[in-house]
């Protein structure tokens, strides 16, 4: 069994290797894996070890983080971990189906005999990875929640449990549904004024001071766009699975091609060249 005070992370995208260098500055004995060569020299240069394969990451690690792409990609090392070094404790922080987090936990039970598995899904986005204020939403057992803190706190400004296994993603979508339909409000209202001929950026300030203001109006210029399709995607799933319409969901399917950075980028600069109409 490995030691306590060793993590691993598998998944060294824009979020993973951030996350890597903020748990080696802690103190904590960090291995890493990533398919790209140049992620994981990144990451030793950081302090990390690197692991040749995710299962050598499990081997090393009380704990191994996993922040790869796809649900597939999930499954994939989970196992390639659970099949190698059981006793590691799973926490999926990448974006996947609930099912996917019950499907390992079911895997990881038949090696072990209970589930040593968390999700945790990431809000904040790259930007709260780079700072450590990662605010982290966690389904699972409360025992294993509280085993694994010491390989949170070093990213994480806030770990909310939510529930059982599935409770992390699900909220996560919940978290992601506000958000894209925001990004599509605003822009909507931002261009209805820029049509009257109000400035842009003096609506923005003001709409600072009003009840509107929020974290996305204030940070548009920052936003990426990139994973708006497949958050709406989990979303309409889980609606589907209940039975329940998402049109709010819909809406921001039909909206977000047209939105892009370069739009916005243009959008929130504009300034009236005449007389606003009366």
């Amino acid at each position: 069994m490995p030691e306590q005070n060793t993590v691993g992370l598998i998944g060294l995208g824009a979020m993973g290797l951030p996350i890597a260098g903020h748990l080696a500055r802690s103190g904590l004995a960090v291995t890493v894996h990533d398919t790209d060569a140049t992620r994981s020299e990144a990451a030793a240069e950081h302090g990390c070890d690197v692991a040749p394969d995710a299962a050598g990451v499990g081997v090393r690690s009380a704990v191994t983080l996993v922040l790869v792409p796809t649900d597939d990609d999930v499954r994939a090392v989970c196992r390639a971990v659970l099949d190698r070094a059981p006793g590691s404790t799973l926490v999926v922080c990448s974006s996947v189906h609930p099912a996917t987090i019950r499907e390992i936990a079911a895997a990881s039970a038949e090696r072990t005999g209970d589930g040593g598995v968390l999700d945790a899904a990431l809000t904040g986005g790259v930007r709260a990875a780079e700072d450590g204020r990662v605010n982290l939403l966690v389904g699972g057992e409360s025992a294993d929640l509280a085993r694994v803190r010491p390989a949170l706190d070093p990213w994480c400004a806030s770990v909310h449990h939510l529930g059982g296994l599935g409770a992390g993603q699900i909220a996560k979508s919940a978290n992601n549904l506000v958000h894209w339909a925001q990004i599509c409000a605003i822009e909507e209202a931002l261009d209805l004024a820029r049509s009257h001929g109000l400035s842009v950026p003096a609506l923005r300030a003001a709409l600072f001071d009003a009840p509107t203001d929020s974290r996305t109006l204030r940070e548009l210029e920052r936003m990426r766009l990139t994973w708006w399709a497949k958050d709406l995607d989990s979303v309409e799933r889980l609606g589907h699975e209940i039975g329940r319409p998402m049109p709010v969901a819909d809406m921001c399917r039909a909206r977000m091609p047209s939105i892009t950075v370069g739009s916005l980028a243009e959008l929130l600069v504009w300034e009236p060249t005449g007389d606003p109409t009366p």
